[in-house]
Parts: C-alpha cells; sequence; structure tokens
C-alpha cells in the first residue's frame, strides 16, 4: 500500500470590499516593509520569522519593475477604483517534508510556471518553514491580464441581452439588460479543481524522482471511496501548543476523530468477515447431498459444537474436561440468549441481524460526520467572535486617532491585536447573515458543547455495535467447527480457511 503523505491545499481571494489589501498580504508572506500607496497605510512584517525563500515570476510581457514586490502590487492597488475590488487570488499549500529545500523550490516553481505565468498571471510565491515540521508556501496571483505593452487590461467585458427579435431589453430603471463576460478564464471554476489536482500530480513526481514512497492524493475521502470523518486542519498555532503537550481544542477534536474512525474501520473489517463467512456457508449448503431447503438452523449447529468439544476433550484429565465443559456452556448460553434476544434461529436470520447491524453502524458514522462539521463551523466562529470582541476597543481607537503619524505608530505597535480583529471581523462578515449586530458566543458555545455530549453518546453507540459484532463471532466460530465436523472435504476446506483469516 503507497503510504499518503499530508495534502493540503487552499484558494481564497484577496478583495478590498473584505477588508483586505494586496500591499498588506504580500508584506505579511514575505516578511516586509511595504507601504500601501492607494490608502497611504505602512505594513512592516521584518520581524516576522521563518520567511526561507521568497520569488517574483513574471510573464514575458510583463514590465520589468514588477520584479519589485512593492512596485507590482502598489500597481495593482492603484489601478483598482473600485472600494470592493478583488486584488489578488492567494493560495496556500502544505510542502512534503520529504523534499529538500531546494527540491521544495524547484516544485513550486515549476508549479507556477506551468499553471499561471504561463496564463499570464504574475506570480509571487514565498515559503515558509519555522521547523514545526509544516513547511508550506503562499502564492499569490495577479487577477488581471496585461496587454502586449504591459499595461493592465479588462478583465471582462458586458454584451447586452437580447430578446427573441434580437433587440436589446430595457429595464424598469430605463437601463439595458446585460451580462458579463470573463476574457480571461482564470475564474472558471473549473480551474480549482484542476489546480488542486496539478499541484497534486507535480509533488508526486517530484516524490517519485526523489525515491520516496510517499504520495499525495487532492480527492476528498468520499471521492477515493474512504468512508471516513476527515480531520480539520490544526494550523501553525495549534500544532506548536501540541509539541509542547498543551491541549488544543482543535487536537482534542481530532483524536476524537481518529479514534472514531479506527473503531468504524474494524466495525466494516468485522462485518465484511461475516458476510463473505455466511456466503461461503450457503455455497456450501447447497452443493452437499441430501440437504433440505431451508437455511440452516442454528440451534442444532451449536449444540453440535458442544458434542464436538466433548469429544476433544476426552483425552485430557477429568479436571480439565469438567473446567472445559464449563467453558463452553458458558459460551453457548451467552450465544443462545444472544440468539433468542434478537429473533435469529437460522443463517438466513443471521445474515439479516448482520444487515441490521452493518445499516445500524452506518447510520451511527452519517450523523457523526454531519456533527463534526458543524463543530468544525463552530470552533471558528467562537474563536473569531472572542478575537472580535475582545480587540473591538483597540480597533475603535486606532479609528479615532486622526493624526495620520501618531495613527501609524498606533498601528505598529497594536500590529497583532489589529491584524486578529481584522481576520475576526472578515470571517464573521462572510459567515454571518447580514444585519448581525450581536455576536451569540455563548449560544454557539452552547451549540458545540451538546454536540460534543451527542457525539460521546454516537460513540458509545458505535462501541456497542463492535460487541455485537464480537457476539456474532463468537457463534460464527462454534458453527465453523460444527460444520466441519460433518461436511465433506471441499467445505472443511473452506470453513479452515476462514478460521485461518480470523
Amino acid at each position: 500500500m503507497i503510504p499518503i503523505a499530508i495534502y493540503h491545499w487552499n484558494i481564497g481571494i484577496v478583495s478590498r470590499g473584505k477588508g483586505k489589501s494586496a500591499v498588506a498580504a504580500a508584506a505579511y508572506r514575505s516578511g516586509e516593509k511595504l507601504t500601501n500607496e492607494w490608502d497611504g497605510m505602512t505594513h512592516d512584517y521584518t520581524r516576522k520569522g521563518g520567511v526561507v525563500h521568497t520569488e517574483i515570476m513574471l510573464p514575458p510581457h510583463a514590465p520589468p519593475s514588477f520584479a519589485d514586490r512593492s512596485t507590482l502590487w502598489n500597481s495593482v492597488e492603484l489601478y483598482e477604483k473600485a472600494g470592493n475590488a478583488q486584488l489578488a487570488r492567494e493560495i496556500d499549500a502544505a510542502l512534503p517534508i520529504e523534499l529538500s529545500r531546494e527540491e521544495q523550490i524547484r516544485l513550486v516553481r515549476e508549479y507556477c510556471s506551468s499553471q499561471f505565468v504561463s496564463r499570464g498571471m504574475c506570480v509571487d510565491f514565498v515559503i515558509h518553514d519555522t521547523n514545526s515540521g509544516n513547511p508550506h508556501c503562499h502564492i499569490m496571483l495577479t487577477m488581471r491580464p496585461l496587454d502586449e505593452r504591459g499595461a493592465w487590461a479588462a478583465k471582462s467585458k458586458k454584451e447586452y441581452d437580447l430578446d427573441e427579435n434580437g433587440e436589446h431589453i430595457r429595464l424598469p430603471s430605463g437601463r439595458y439588460k446585460t451580462h458579463k463576460i470573463d476574457l480571461t478564464g482564470w475564474n472558471d471554476k473549473d480551474n480549482t479543481l484542476l489546480w488542486r489536482k496539478a499541484w497534486a500530480d507535480y509533488t508526486n513526481n517530484f516524490l517519485e524522482r526523489n525515491g520516496s514512497p510517499e504520495r499525495i492524493d487532492h480527492r476528498s475521502n468520499a471521492e477515493r471511496g474512504i468512508d471516513e470523518i476527515p480531520t480539520v486542519h490544526m494550523g501553525v498555532a495549534a500544532c506548536q501548543m501540541e509539541k509542547k503537550g498543551i491541549a488544543t481544542e482543535k487536537g482534542e477534536l481530532n483524536r476524537s476523530i481518529q479514534k472514531t474512525n479506527r473503531l468504524i474501520r474494524e466495525i466494516r473489517a468485522q462485518i465484511g468477515k461475516l458476510k463473505e463467512w455466511i456466503a461461503d456457508l450457503f455455497k456450501v449448503w447447497e452443493t452437499a447431498p441430501k440437504q433440505p431447503p431451508q437455511s440452516p438452523g442454528l440451534a442444532n449447529l451449536l449444540m453440535k459444537y458442544l458434542s464436538v468439544q466433548r469429544e476433544k476433550s476426552r483425552k485430557y484429565s477429568q479436571r480439565w474436561q469438567q473446567q472445559h465443559t464449563a467453558d463452553e456452556l458458558k459460551t453457548i448460553a451467552a450465544a443462545v440468549n444472544y440468539l433468542s434476544e434478537h429473533g435469529i434461529s437460522n443463517l438466513d436470520e443471521l445474515d439479516a441481524a448482520l444487515s441490521s447491524v452493518s445499516d445500524k453502524a452506518y447510520s451511527i458514522r452519517e450523523g457523526m460526520k454531519t456533527a463534526e462539521q458543524r463543530m468544525k463551523e463552530l470552533q471558528k466562529l467562537i474563536e473569531y467572535g472572542r478575537n472580535y470582541q475582545t480587540y473591538k476597543p483597540i480597533q475603535d481607537e486606532y479609528r479615532q486617532i486622526r493624526w495620520k503619524g501618531k495613527q501609524e505608530k498606533f498601528a505598529e505597535a497594536r500590529r497583532a491585536e489589529l491584524t486578529l480583529w481584522n481576520a475576526a471581523s472578515r470571517y464573521l462578515h462572510a459567515n454571518l447573515p447580514k444585519g448581525t449586530k450581536t455576536l451569540p458566543i455563548a449560544e454557539w458555545e452552547q451549540e458545540y458543547a451538546d454536540l460534543k455530549t451527542q457525539r460521546d453518546s454516537d460513540y458509545t453507540k458505535l462501541k456497542d455495535t463492535r460487541a455485537e459484532v464480537a457476539e456474532l463471532q463468537k457463534i460464527r466460530k462454534c458453527v465453523d467447527i460444527a460444520l466441519r465436523a460433518d461436511q465433506p472435504e471441499q467445505a472443511q476446506s473452506r470453513a479452515k480457511r476462514h478460521e485461518q483469516e480470523r
């Protein structure tokens, strides 16, 4: 089986409408001090650690001056006039620790050249590594094309909508109805899947050339046929805390998900083997001579099992025989009680019981997936909600400063708090209904606690399901031994094979 390395690849937009700035984003990622000429704000991240490589890649017709980070992104900022302008596309991706630093750089460079620069985009990429086992790259892409002279060109154009007579359609406002046509194809939704797959392909190619057995896969668990609950992305801060032995909410959630997935895999494997065993038993009974058409009765098979075990024990001491007989009677009593409680008397009904257990496990698993997904969403809402409330007074104080020099000095001193507030504001603005004025953090925390309680209850149900499958396996073992006593040679070999599988 090929080892699977970590796959992490996210894409987003740097939008002025969400309070973001391309210059600020570039400064943060590169660890530089850049001034945004559009609003006059200076963003100084020269004290930021972990920046191990920065590089700008340009298409042939781009101005050579764009090789300077400040020139490139200030040109983007100054050209875009709208208050809600989309300034840049950003991608962050995990880099394989199996590759050397030089190979990581070459991987990002070749990926960007083939997917973005070749299509006319300017690329600004940075590699971060704080030696915490999480090397990753940040890729910023321009969203507006350049013409052959190196000047910014239109992203799209408007075309008039026509009615069935070929006439312009007039709106109630008096204007004519139009639609927008993308001139670059860069905003096509299919690009995301293509770029994700390309990252996996390029990374796997580098891993193979490096002689590493690991591979990454851009597909989701569902697309790969893996019926498991996905874990949450930890992030640098949570990883650092976990390494220091400090438990985090994300870490606890991931540990719970991993424990549940192990249990799911175990139940699925047990049920699969039991179903195969029953299918083979039916084949044996179909080919055996003079067998009645009805499904084999479990009561007779269990009694036959006791008889076989009694015969086997005769060669041992009387005391051992007594103890062995007592143990076997307990096993059979437990099996009979289970079969009686569940109304199971033959192999047909045992097969139906297995299907029922499988359906139960599937139902619990699907419910846990839904709950885990909502818990992930609530974790983010609670985290950003707390940050918003905590740093709101600092943001208000910053806005009230009228003198530019004093405002910049304040921003420099409180940069971390202002950054956290801005990130919280953007996230909450994008994920809460419009007009939300009060953050229901207490309600989110209560919902999270309720979901955690439900998840723990569901996990207990999964454990009960595993116990039920274990009881079925005990019955299966007894029936196997009983069948081997009377079956012809062919059937014995099949039963022996199932015994070895256990």
